[in-house]
């Protein structure tokens, strides 16, 4: 384990080696799972403020789930996240590319210029998964067999989790922590 400030990161995150490969996995993490994608609660109230800028970057089955159930549900667990299309199907913010790739229609908004919001953390960090407790966040690595082209492409690349991560992981703890991370790291401090 790994301590940087008030974030105790798993082994995993510095040893496994991960490179999203779209065109072999489709998107699938937009798809699979049991509910929509975890919000953090300050981002429930960012999708309600910016749903008008993306809502022509979903497809029209994903806007009539969001005008129906809202920007944001409370799922069976009783965490907040993306509504999904039908039972837990793909992301009611997903749409599908020329090639048949699931992307983020918010992430396609903020390529656009149309909001400064990129996306979910959950989603931008993955396949880190935040659990929070009191004191700390624990940062463990979500192992998923629908990532399995990843896993081989980063190893192929050599491209650790951590380092794939690194803008999602300085949107989340900042620059000066992901600096401490990569220098405990490299340095084989850990």
């Amino acid at each position: 384990m790994i301590l940087i400030g008030n974030a105790v990161i798993s082994d995993d995150i510095k040893e496994q080696f991960f490179v999203c490969d779209l065109e072999k996995c489709k998107g699938a993490c937009c798809v699979e799972g049991d509910s929509g994608a975890p919000l953090e609660d300050e981002e429930t109230g960012i999708l309600e403020k910016i749903y008008p800028a993306v809502k022509d970057y979903i497809t029209e089955e994903g806007r009539k789930v969001i005008e129906q159930q809202g920007t944001w549900v409370i799922d069976k667990d009783g965490d907040k996240c993306t509504p999904t299309i039908g039972e837990n199907r793909e992301c009611a913010y997903a749409l599908y590319d020329a090639k048949g790739i699931l992307k983020c229609g918010i992430e396609q908004a903020y390529l656009d210029g149309k909001t400064d919001f990129k996306k979910p953390i959950s989603c931008h960090l993955y396949p880190i998964r935040i659990t929070k407790y009191d004191q700390f966040d624990a940062l463990n690595y979500d192992r998923w067999h629908i990532c399995s082209p990843a896993c081989s492409l980063g190893s192929q690349l050599g491209v650790p989790i951590y380092k794939f991560l690194k803008d999602a992981l300085v949107r989340k703890y900042g620059l000066e922590w992901y600096e401490e991370l990569q220098q405990e790291i490299e340095q084989g401090n850990v």
